[in-house]
């Protein structure tokens, strides 16, 4: 038990450790390059929302009122999902009990503390589907905005103005970046300004280089830039960049299924001992040392996929 609580007390320490190290210093780093982007703005109060229509929390009680859900909100609305803040709340909420009153009534796992992490695996499906399909979308955005930017140049180089350069781009663009410039489209139709709209359209899709973009478009409304040679080194800066990326991915893609294997080798080796020598790893949940180590064995892997995913993800 001693030994137990040693190495809990060590991984923990490690944990917070990173967070200070590691974790901590790269989220501020871009905290305040999103506050430096967001600073851009034409009036020193805050910025008028877009005059479109957006989707409400549920209700004005208690839960409304909490940071946490207007975040998850937001991450709804760049997914393109037709759900509400509160009700995908209240479906985890129900999650978590049908797993954990699944976990016990099946006999799933021989301890609580797995139980509990069943059903909170369980209450998490929504938001990682959420997740999931808002980091789609956004990476398909990512990928049309070097030829959205490219078609916008040729308008502008045609003697269109802005107004109409964004109404060319919300009719030759296909989805879904092509919606988000109907919806700018339609907040300049509605009696917001250029830099208001563009500002709206960088909160509902928030990507660094669409923010360059909405920048760069501002500036050239402010200084009277040249807004075609801008948005051409932009459009080939972007380019480049995603396919640094691609030649990331495939440079490390030995490493990645490697990465893969460690995480997945202790799951598969547990369940095919499971169902072909029970008696060899049943002493993991019989002997009071053997619980203690698969309890640990448990949280070292999640930790251990955590990590990994950190180490493994590069953003460029």
């Amino acid at each position: 038990m001693i030994t137990f609580v040693t190495v809990l007390i060590f991984t923990a320490a490690f944990g917070i450790a990173a967070e200070f190290a590691w974790w901590g210093p790269q989220r501020r780093i871009r905290a305040e390059i999103g506050q430096r982007l967001r600073g851009l703005r034409i009036e020193h109060g805050r910025r008028p929302g877009s005059l479109l229509r957006q989707q409400q929390l549920t209700g004005n009680g208690l839960l409304a009122r909490f940071e946490v859900l207007k975040r998850l909100q937001d991450v709804i609305d760049q997914a393109k999902l037709p759900y509400r803040a509160g009700n995908v709340v209240t479906a985890s909420v129900l999650l978590l009990g049908a797993g954990y009153l699944a976990a016990d009534l099946f006999q799933l796992f021989p301890f609580i503390i797995l139980k509990v992490m069943f059903a909170t695996g369980c209450s998490l499906a929504p938001a990682v589907y959420i997740r999931t399909r808002r980091n789609k979308r956004m990476h398909q955005i990512e990928e049309m905005l070097p030829d959205a930017i490219d078609l916008f140049t040729r308008a502008m180089r045609a003697g269109h103005n802005i107004h109409s350069g964004v109404q060319v781009l919300a009719d030759e663009t296909p989805e879904p970046l092509g919606g988000e410039f109907k919806k700018l489209v339609e907040d300049l139709t509605l009696g917001s300004t250029v830099a208001e709209a563009l500002h709206s359209l960088g909160d509902r899709v928030p990507i660094l280089d669409l923010r360059f973009f909405s920048t760069g478009v501002i500036l050239q409304r402010e200084t009277g830039a040249n807004i075609v040679m801008v948005m051409e080194n932009l459009s080939g800066v972007i380019r480049e960049r995603l396919q640094l990326r691609a030649k990331l991915r495939s440079h490390t893609a030995q490493q990645r299924l490697s990465a893969a294997l460690l995480c997945g080798l202790p799951v598969v080796t547990g369940v095919f001992f499971y169902f072909m020598r029970y008696d060899y790893i049943s002493v993991l949940w019989t002997t009071p040392l053997g619980s203690q180590l698969l309890i640990y064995g448990v949280i070292s892997e999640i930790v251990g996929i955590l990590v990994i995913r950190k180490i493994g993800s590069v953003k460029l």
